[in-house]
C-alpha cells in the first residue's frame, strides 16, 4: 500500500524527518509511537501527499503520494487531531454530505454506530462534546470502507475512562486482513492491545520498525517480554 523510501523533510534549518524507510500492507495496524513534537504528524502527512518531501520517495499503491486521483484518494481515510465537521451542520446532514462522496459506503455501519456510540445525530455538531465529536470523525472514516484508515492522536484530549472505553471499541472495528491502519499516540499504553506492528519515531528518524512482539529486542538487558511502554521509556530520547 505504502512504499516509503529516503524520506527526508526539512523546515527551514530544521530536519524534521531523516531517512525514512518504510513499507505498509494489507493486514498491519502500525502504532506510531514517539514522544510529543517527534515528527509524528509531519511524518502521516507527508506519507499521504501533504508535503512534498525534500528528498526521497513516497508512493501509494504504486502512485506518487502528491500525484494520487480521486479513485486511490477514496481509499484512504484520515482522522486527524482537529476534526472537520461542520458545525453548522447537524450530525445527520454531515454524515449525509460526506457519504455522497463515496461510492462504497457503508450506511449499515454508520446506523449501527451512531446507535451503539449514542452519537446526537438529530444535534448540530457545535453542540457536541469532544469525544462524540471524536466519535462521529471515526464512523464517517470507517464508513468510507478506506483500504488504509490513518488516525493521527485521535484520543489525546479524552480522560483515560473515555480513553479506554473508546479504544475498547475500536478493537473490533479496524481488525481486517484486507486493511491497513496506521494509529499515532504519544500515550504508549493506548496502542500495546490494539498494534500488530510499531515504528517508532525518534526525533524525525525511524528508530524501530517490526512487529510488536519483537519489540523487547531494543531493550539494553534483551527482556523479550518488556512492555512497549518500558521499551517506549527507556529508548526513546
Amino acid at each position: 500500500m505504502i512504499s516509503c523510501r529516503g524520506l527526508r523533510l526539512h523546515r527551514g534549518q530544521l530536519e524534521v524527518l531523516r531517512g525514512i524507510e518504510l513499507e505498509v500492507r494489507p493486514g498491519q495496524i502500525i502504532g506510531l509511537i514517539g514522544r510529543n513534537g517527534a515528527g509524528k504528524s509531519t511524518l502521516i502527512e507527508t506519507l499521504l501527499g501533504f508535503h512534498p518531501p525534500g528528498a526521497g520517495k513516497v508512493e501509494l499503491w504504486g502512485t506518487e503520494a502528491r500525484s494520487l486521483r480521486s479513485p486511490l484518494k477514496q481509499r484512504i481515510a484520515l482522522v486527524s487531531q482537529r476534526d472537520e465537521l461542520m458545525e453548522g451542520l447537524t450530525g445527520q446532514q454531515q454524515i449525509s454530505l460526506i457519504a455522497a462522496f463515496y461510492p462504497r459506503w457503508d450506511g449499515a455501519l454508520v446506523a449501527r454506530l451512531t446507535e451503539s456510540w449514542e452519537l446526537p445525530v438529530s444535534r448540530p455538531i457545535r453542540s457536541y462534546s469532544l469525544g462524540q465529536r471524536q466519535r462521529l470523525a471515526i464512523v464517517l472514516a470507517l464508513a468510507s470502507r478506506p483500504q488504509l484508515l490513518v488516525l493521527d492522536e485521535p484520543v489525546a484530549s479524552l480522560d483515560p475512562l473515555a480513553r479506554a472505553q473508546f479504544l475498547t471499541e475500536m478493537r473490533s472495528l479496524i481488525a481486517d486482513p484486507e486493511r491497513a491502519v496506521i494509529i499515532s499516540s504519544h500515550i504508549v499504553s493506548d496502542l500495546e492491545a490494539l498494534v500488530n506492528w510499531v515504528w517508532l519515531l525518534d526525533q524525525g528518524q525511524l528508530k524501530w520498525s517490526g512487529p510488536i512482539d519483537q519489540i523487547g529486542t531494543l531493550m539494553p538487558d534483551g527482556d523479550q517480554s518488556a512492555s512497549l511502554e518500558r521499551v517506549f521509556s527507556q529508548v526513546v530520547r
